[in-house]
Parts: C-alpha cells; structure tokens; sequence
C-alpha cells in the first residue's frame, strides 16, 4: 500500500486503501480460534485495560486507553470501529458486558469513546504491550511532535517504536475525510487498528491505518487523543 497523492508537508491526502486494510482484520466465524478467543475474553474479564479487546455484535474494537470524566470511566476506541455497535463484551460470545457506546465521531474525526458499565471490572489507567512483556502505566496525555519517540501496541505486530514524522495529516477514507492526524516511522499490519500509541507515560493516540508492513518497513497513521479527551471532557488516569 502506498500513498496515491502529497500535498504540503502538513496536510497529506492518502486514498482509503491505505487505511482500510487494518480495519478488516477480523471476521465473525466462530471456529476454533474464536472459541478459544472466548476463553481467554472469559478468563480476562476482570480487567481491561489499553490494547485489550472489546466485542459488540459483528465487530471487535481493541481499547486505545481509558479515561475518566469523575467517577465514570471510559474506553477510547476508533470511531469508524465502533460506529454500528452500541453494547459491548469483555469475550467473542457476547456474555460479559462492560459497556455502552457513549459518543462516536467519524468521519471527521476517527475516534468514539465506551461508558464502562460493568462495576465488577477493573479498569487500570495503563495499557499492555502484549503477551508476556507487561504493563505501561498512562499518566497523561499530549499533543505529538515531529521527531518525538513513540510507540505503539498493535493486536497483530505487538510493541514498536519509532518516531513521529508527521503532525496534521488528512486520510481520505473513502467513506469520508478525516483530519489532523499524525504519521510515525513505525510499521503495522491488518488488525493493529485502535491500538495505543504512547511516549513513555503519555498518551498521543491510536492506531487509525497505516502503508506498507513490518516485513518490507511501512509507516502508521495516528487519531491523537488530546482533541479527543477534550473533545469528551475526559483525562487517563
């Protein structure tokens, strides 16, 4: 996948091929890999955190990070992910509520935030960096900057780092426009869509798409999350 058309160095204009194919990185068949995929949803719901999963009807959303507006906390998630759903799961089998839809903001904008309902969840202010490598405490969030170290934790490729390589970036979707969003050096592949970016404790975004893959080298495109938590009136914590 390769950007079709650049425009100035702030604003880029990619087609939608370059995006949607991290957004097709799940199908709804329930065969052996989905049933042991409720299992461990099952055996993980008592927490869920950044770069876990998130199950509503005919889709899956992996959690950029959580937040919180007062006592209620909440998922942040992608918006073109989490459009059509409106109650979601900690497993694949739909049996174990977490939350609701509680704002979608596509196109546009790419993001959409999950009210937490499910009080005998535990939801950590920290997100994973996948099986067996632990935890990174979020303790704020921020805007990113050209050249600044981030990293990313995607569903299929895991925890990566690189740099950031460009701010204010315009994706045509297709479907619709979204802007302001910013580029890394960092690959990622189908599936990776929603995971959290970071620098250290901060938070800058989640995965919304990305060019090339971790094989050949590609690079990422980001929704940033503080428009988004200001956008929601929300904090991570």
């Amino acid at each position: 996948m390769s950007p079709l058309r650049t425009e100035s160095p702030l604003r880029t204009v990619v087609r939608a091929v370059v995006v949607l194919a991290l957004l097709l990185g799940w199908s709804a068949a329930v065969g052996p890999a989905a049933r042991a995929g409720e299992r461990a949803g099952r055996q993980a719901a008592a927490a869920v955190r950044g770069g876990d999963t998130l199950y509503s009807t005919g889709t899956r959303c992996t959690v950029g990070f959580n937040a919180r507006s007062g006592s209620a906390l909440y998922a942040l998630v992608s918006g073109r992910c989490a459009q059509d759903a409106r109650t979601w799961y900690a497993d694949a089998a739909l049996t174990v509520v977490v939350g609701v839809t509680a704002g979608v903001s596509f196109p546009g904008n790419d993001y959409a935030s999950v009210r937490y309902t499910n009080t005998a969840v535990a939801h950590p202010g920290e997100v994973s960096l996948g099986a067996g490598a632990g935890t990174r405490d979020i303790t704020g969030a921020a805007h990113p900057v050209v050249g600044q170290s981030v990293c990313h934790v995607g569903r299929t490729t895991g925890h990566r780092c690189g740099t950031v390589q460009a701010v204010n970036v315009t994706v045509d979707y297709g479907g619709g426009t979204v802007y302001g969003l910013f580029r890394s050096t960092v690959c990622s592949e189908p599936g990776d869509t929603g995971g959290p970016a970071f620098s250290g404790g901060t938070a800058l975004g989640i995965i919304v798409g990305g060019s090339g893959n971790c094989s050949s080298g590609g690079y990422t495109y980001y929704q940033p999350v503080a428009e988004w938590l200001s956008a929601y009136g929300l904090s991570v914590y």
